[in-house]
C-alpha cells in the first residue's frame, strides 16, 4: 500500500515531531491544527530542530531545505485530510476529543486512507468504533522527542486488518524507527510498565521515604536509567501521567494503578512539569542546571 501523502492532526510537541520525521524521509506532509499560531510555532520548532541536526552533521543544509519544502500547514480540517493516504492523529490525550476527530476523519478522509492514533493509552478499539472502518484504524505511538527516539509502538485494535499492520510496520522501518507490535489493552506495553514505576516514585516522595534528587539518582546510577522517574514525569507532563494512570486504573480496576494523591494535587495546582516551568523540578529560563522545586527542597 503506497503511503505518499501524510496528514498529521495536532501541531503540539508530538505532532510537530511526527511531521518532522515524515518530511525528513521524503513524504509530503500536511500538519493540521485549528490554531494558526500553533502551526507557525510548530514550523519554527521543526526548523530549529533541523538546524540542530545540521550543526551536528547528521543532516545537510540541502536536506534541511528539502524537509521544510515537504511540509505544508492547514487550519481547514476537511482540506487537510482529503488527499491523505495516512492520517496520524496527535491531539491531546483526551478520549472525547479523539473520538470526535476520528468520527470526522471517517467522513472526510478517502476510503483507502489508514487512520492512526498516536495515543499513549486510550483504546484503539474504542477509537475505531467511532468510525465505519475499524479495520483501517491502528495505533502508532511515537516516543518523545520523535526525531531522536527509535521506538514506535504499533497497537492493533480488535478489528485492525493484518494488511494495515504490515503496512505501518514497514512504514515505521522506512522512517528509521523500530516498530514493536502490541495488542489493545490499557496502557499497551510502554505505559503499562512505565507509569506504575513513575507513580511508585511519586508515592516514595509522598510518603517521605526519600527526596526528589535521591529517588532520581538511585534509578539513574543503580538501574542505568538515562533520566530519573520524577524528572521523566516532568518531561512527559504530570497531567499526561495522571491521565494515563486513570486509564489504567479504570481499565483494570486494580488499586495498584491508582494515581498518587500528590500527583493529583500537583496537576490540580497547575504544576505540570517542563510545560509550566515547575513540577518536581523548576525550569528557569536560560538555566541548564536542574533544580529541585522549592516545594520539595529540604
Amino acid at each position: 500500500m503506497a503511503l505518499d501523502n501524510i496528514t498529521v492532526i495536532g501541531a503540539g510537541t508530538m505532532g510537530n515531531g511526527i511531521a518532522h520525521v515524515f518530511a525528513q524521509n521524503g513524504f509530503t506532509v500536511t500538519l493540521v491544527d485549528v490554531n494558526a499560531g500553533q502551526l507557525e510555532k510548530a514550523l519554527a520548532i521543526i526548523s530549529k530542530n533541523l538546524d540542530r541536526q545540521v550543526s551536528k552533521g547528521t543532516l545537510t543544509e540541502e536536506q534541511k531545505i528539502q524537509t521544510l519544502s515537504n511540509l505544508d500547514t492547514q487550519t481547514d480540517f476537511g482540506i487537510g485530510v482529503s488527499n491523505a493516504d495516512l492520517i496520524v492523529e496527535a491531539a491531546t490525550e483526551n478520549i472525547e476529543l479523539k473520538l470526535k476527530i476520528f468520527k470526522q476523519l471517517d467522513e472526510a478522509a478517502k476510503v483507502s486512507a489508514i487512520l492512526a492514533s498516536n495515543t499513549s493509552s486510550i483504546s484503539i478499539t474504542k477509537i475505531a468504533a467511532a468510525t465505519k472502518r475499524p479495520g483501517s484504524v491502528i495505533g502508532m505511538h511515537f516516543m518523545n522527542p520523535v526525531p531522536v527516539m527509535k521506538l514506535v509502538e504499533i497497537i492493533n485494535g480488535y478489528g485492525t486488518d493484518s494488511s494495515v499492520t504490515e503496512t505501518i510496520v514497514a512504514l515505521s522501518k522506512q522512517l528509521g524507527k523500530v516498530p514493536c507490535i502490541v495488542n489493545d489493552y490499557p496502557g499497551f506495553i510502554a505505559n503499562r510498565i512505565l507509569m506504575p514505576m513513575i507513580n511508585e516514585a511519586i508515592y516514595s516522595l509522598y510518603e517521605g521515604i526519600a527526596e526528589v534528587e535521591s529517588i532520581d539518582t538511585i534509578m539513574k546510577l543503580g538501574m542505568a536509567h538515562p533520566m530519573g522517574p520524577l524528572q521523566l514525569a516532568d518531561f512527559i507532563g504530570l497531567d499526561v501521567c495522571l491521565s494515563i494512570l486513570q486509564v489504567l486504573h479504570a481499565g483494570f480496576g486494580n488499586p495498584k494503578y491508582a494515581p498518587c494523591p500528590l500527583l493529583v494535587n500537583m496537576v490540580t495546582a497547575g504544576k505540570l512539569g517542563i510545560k509550566t516551568g515547575e513540577g518536581f523540578y523548576q525550569y528557569l529560563p536560560g538555566s541548564k542546571e536542574l533544580q529541585v522545586s522549592d516545594r520539595f527542597k529540604k
